[in-house]
């Protein structure tokens, strides 16, 4: 019997939420059950424990990016922060999950869909998706950190607006590394 009415959805959105508003650290089982006004041990008839959690929400996250062809590399990266930045936390909940081996591979099949697109071979291709990859959630680790800490005044004189010219200049090192490298 699932608990009191609600999906596997439901439980899924009220963590967004949860995660959005507290962060992270703050997303406790506990504070979800009382969000949903169940037990906490209702939850575990959708979720096994916070772990798969995490997986679903990692797997919402990335599922905002676009779907259809992977054809630009630099394009399937910005779509990826944009994805991670809609959520609080947003790179930290995917990467620990993709630490853990849990979760969606849809951000990294994008990544490397894209390299093949542009005629390198599939290990080339998992090889610089990986890379990207990592390159964007620790950068919006960062950036996420950043914003955090300048909405409560801890970074005084903070400079801003330089974050997404400071992504793009990454992004293009990587880029210039690929084509220098070659194709197939």
């Amino acid at each position: 019997m699932a608990p009191r009415g609600h999906s596997a959805d439901d439980v899924a959105l009220t963590a967004l939420r949860i995660l959005d508003e507290h962060g992270l650290p703050d997303l406790t089982m506990r504070r979800l059950a009382a969000a949903l006004e169940v037990q906490p041990s209702a939850l575990y008839w959708h979720f096994p424990n916070k772990q798969t959690l995490l997986a679903g929400l990692s797997d919402r996250i990335v599922g905002r990016m676009a779907s259809g062809p992977s054809v630009d590399l630099v394009a399937e990266a910005r779509a990826v922060r944009e994805a991670l930045l809609a959520y609080r936390d947003g790179a930290e909940v995917v990467s620990s999950t993709l630490a853990m081996g849990l979760g969606s591979t849809v951000a990294h099949d994008r990544l490397a869909a894209a390299v093949v697109a542009d005629g390198f071979d599939d290990e080339t291709a998992r090889r610089v998706a990986t890379t990207v990859l990592h390159y964007v959630l620790g950068f919006v680790w960062h950036e996420q950190q950043r914003l955090q800490y300048d909405s409560a005044g801890a970074r005084e004189g903070a400079a801003g607006g330089v974050a997404d010219d400071d992504f793009a200049s990454g992004l293009e090192l990587i880029a210039a590394g690929l084509r220098a490298r070659g194709r197939v």
